[in-house]
């Protein structure tokens, strides 16, 4: 994990607090904010490897649970929020938005790290305000979800799918042809859903770093 200092934050909702989980190296290139699948949080453990990751090559990271904890209590018993894409895509808006006036984060463009259902979520969000999203990447993501959103996505978008993750790669190369965006398909060989491999993981946060400081620096 990282050795940078990061820094508990709260977001105001109407229907409660988002907590999150704010690490901002010197110099930073660029602000990521990570969208998680469905069921999961910023404790996420490979969510927060790739942000640790990313960290220490100079990106600032922003992990945040999508739901507030009743919400949270709520959806462990019926699951019914995790897979409301449109819903999650609202609350990722509110988190950017946020960032985008915080005197910290306000200067740092801004990037989306979606996970599973969250990068629908992270897609549909780059496609409402294409303005304040200068990149996104989806890790084993389920960029159909978000199928009728993509032709407006105008954020570049690396896509990134475990070559043993059959389905989901299928999903993905949909995804990849009603982007009309600057775009990439990378298939890791090998890795499956979760690229609990031997090295995959690095091999996603090596490709994320290169995406976001390709399109996040102000150079």
């Amino acid at each position: 994990m990282s050795k940078l200092p990061s820094k508990e934050i709260e977001i105001q909702v109407k229907e409660g607090t988002l907590k999150g989980i704010l690490t901002i190296p010197k110099g930073a290139v660029g602000l990521v904010i990570f969208a998680h699948g469905s069921g999961s949080s910023r404790l996420s453990p490979r969510n927060q490897w790739v942000a640790a990751y990313l960290s220490d090559e100079g990106i600032a990271t922003l992990l945040f649970d999508l739901l507030t904890p009743q919400e949270e209590s709520v959806d462990d018993q019926t699951g019914e929020l995790r897979f409301d894409i449109p819903f999650l895509a609202k609350r990722l808006l509110t988190v950017t938005e946020w960032a985008a006036k915080s005197p910290t984060t306000k200067e740092l463009r801004i990037g989306y790290f979606g996970a599973s259902t969250g990068a629908a979520a992270a897609l549909i969000a780059a496609a409402s305000k294409p303005d304040l999203v200068d990149a996104v990447v989806s890790r084993g993501g389920r960029p159909d979800l978000a199928l009728s959103h993509l032709s407006h996505v105008k954020s570049p978008t690396l896509l990134i799918v475990g070559g043993h993750d059959g389905p989901v790669i299928e999903m993905n190369q949909t995804a990849f042809n009603n982007l009309n965006c600057e775009k990439k398909l990378e298939i890791i060989p090998g890795a499956t859903h979760l690229f609990e491999e031997s090295g995959a993981l690095e091999q996603v946060a090596n490709m994320a770093k290169k995406w976001f400081i390709a399109h996040l620096s102000n150079q």
